[in-house]
C-alpha cells in the first residue's frame, strides 16, 4: 500500500513566471497561490465556489481556485490579478475599474478583473447581457454592479483603442 507524500514539488507557471512550489497535495490551488507563492491578490471568499472572489485563469479560462486542485495546474498557464498589469501600468480594466468606482470594497474585484478579462480575450466588444451573463458567477455586495458593467464596457473600448494604435 503506497502512503500518500505529505508533500509534493513541482513547477507552476504563474503569471508568466515558472514557479518551483512543495506543497501538501491536498490544498487548493487558492491556498497553494495564497499560502505558498504569498499572491494574496486572490481573495479566499465562501470556498464553495459560489462567490467568484478566487477567480483566476487557468489556460486563459475563469476558474474557481478554491474548487481546482492544486496538483491538476501542473503545465498549465495561471494568472492572477497580480499578473494584470503591465509593469506600473495598470491593465486598461483596472483602470476603468479605478476611474469609473468599480471597485468599492475590492474584495469581490479581482475575480471580477479575471472573469472580464477572459471575456475580452474572447470578444472585444460584448454586449451589456453578455457582460452580465459573464460575470454572473461574480458576487458584489456594494457596487449594485451598474458601475462593474460601466467598467467593463469602457476597458473593451480602451483595448480596442489600443490595438488599433497597434496596428497603424
Amino acid at each position: 500500500m503506497n502512503a500518500v507524500p505529505d508533500h509534493v514539488h513541482l513547477k507552476l507557471c504563474v503569471n508568466g513566471e515558472e514557479q518551483a512550489v512543495s506543497f501538501a497535495p491536498y490544498k487548493t490551488l487558492l491556498e497553494v497561490l495564497r499560502e505558498d507563492l504569498n499572491l494574496t491578490g486572490t481573495k479566499h471568499g465562501c470556498e464553495l465556489g459560489e462567490c467568484g472572489a478566487c477567480a483566476v485563469l487557468v489556460d486563459g479560462e475563469p476558474q474557481l481556485s478554491c474548487l481546482v486542485i492544486a496538483l491538476e495546474c501542473e503545465g498549465r498557464s495561471i494568472e492572477t490579478v497580480e499578473g494584470l498589469g503591465r509593469g506600473a501600468a495598470l491593465h486598461p480594466l483596472q483602470a476603468a475599474f479605478a476611474d469609473l468606482g468599480a471597485a468599492q470594497c475590492g474584495y469581490c474585484t479581482p475575480g471580477i478583473l479575471m472573469t472580464a478579462k477572459a471575456l475580452l480575450l474572447n470578444e472585444k466588444n460584448p454586449s451589456r447581457e453578455r457582460i452580465k451573463e459573464a460575470i454572473s458567477g461574480n458576487l458584489c455586495r456594494c457596487t449594485g454592479y451598474q458601475q462593474i458593467f460601466e467598467a467593463i464596457e469602457e476597458a473593451a473600448k480602451r483595448l480596442e483603442t489600443e490595438a488599433a494604435g497597434r496596428t497603424k
